[in-house]
């Protein structure tokens, strides 16, 4: 009977694992985030091959991805390089991961915080395009003008209870979004924009 309790158990345990994700980082990923001490590398695309990786799509992360010290490492250095830089918003691919990950200060909260949204996607877009002046850290010397919504839905895993959340963002952080999530598609701001100028 003890036997039998044993083998029951251990096959709900395996079973229960099989639905699990696992963690998916690979070696080269998980050693260029904790080889950087506080900062990261921004890719730049007069850089040949930081401008192959810059155009590659990006991958989601899985919970297990979300629920690990890697993740939470790179959360912190991608928020750090980011506000080192002067920048408003930065995505994984500009810091050599390819994973659907953005951080992006949200100037439509109190206090304007920094904030990292995992597997982030533009879910919805209302109203009419409007022009605006962008600039990008992995586009040093210019600048552009681009036509982008003012009102958006983003779905994102929270990084808190690892549940696909959406809200409404507007404004100049709904800006800031479309940029960023661009970057995970290989997409970038000169790619839309309407003019380009030095800086």
């Amino acid at each position: 009977m003890n036997k039998f309790i044993s083998f029951a158990a251990c096959a709900i345990v395996a079973a229960s694992c099989a639905h699990k994700p696992a963690a998916t980082w690979s070696e080269y990923e998980s050693v260029l985030i904790f080889d950087s001490d506080s900062l990261m590398k921004v890719l730049v695309i007069d850089d040949p091959a930081d401008s192959l990786f810059l155009r590659d799509k990006s991958i989601d992360l899985t919970t297990a991805d979300i629920d690990s010290d890697i993740y939470r490492k790179l959360s912190k250095l991608m928020l750090a390089t980011v506000v080192h830089e002067d920048g408003v918003g930065i995505a994984g691919p500009q810091v050599g991961i390819g994973r659907r990950i953005v951080a992006v200060q949200r100037f439509d909260k109190e206090g304007e915080p920094f904030e990292v949204y995992p597997n982030i996607r533009i879910t919805a877009f209302r109203g009419d395009k409007e022009p605006g002046g962008e600039g990008c850290l992995s586009v040093p010397g210019w600048r552009g003008t681009v036509s982008r919504y003012r009102d958006i839905d983003i779905a994102y895993t929270s990084p808190l209870t690892l549940h696909d959340t959406t809200e409404t963002v507007q404004g100049f952080s709904a800006v800031i979004f479309q940029h960023e999530t661009d970057h995970l598609d290989g997409v970038i701001y000169i790619d839309r924009a309407d003019t380009l100028m030095r800086r």
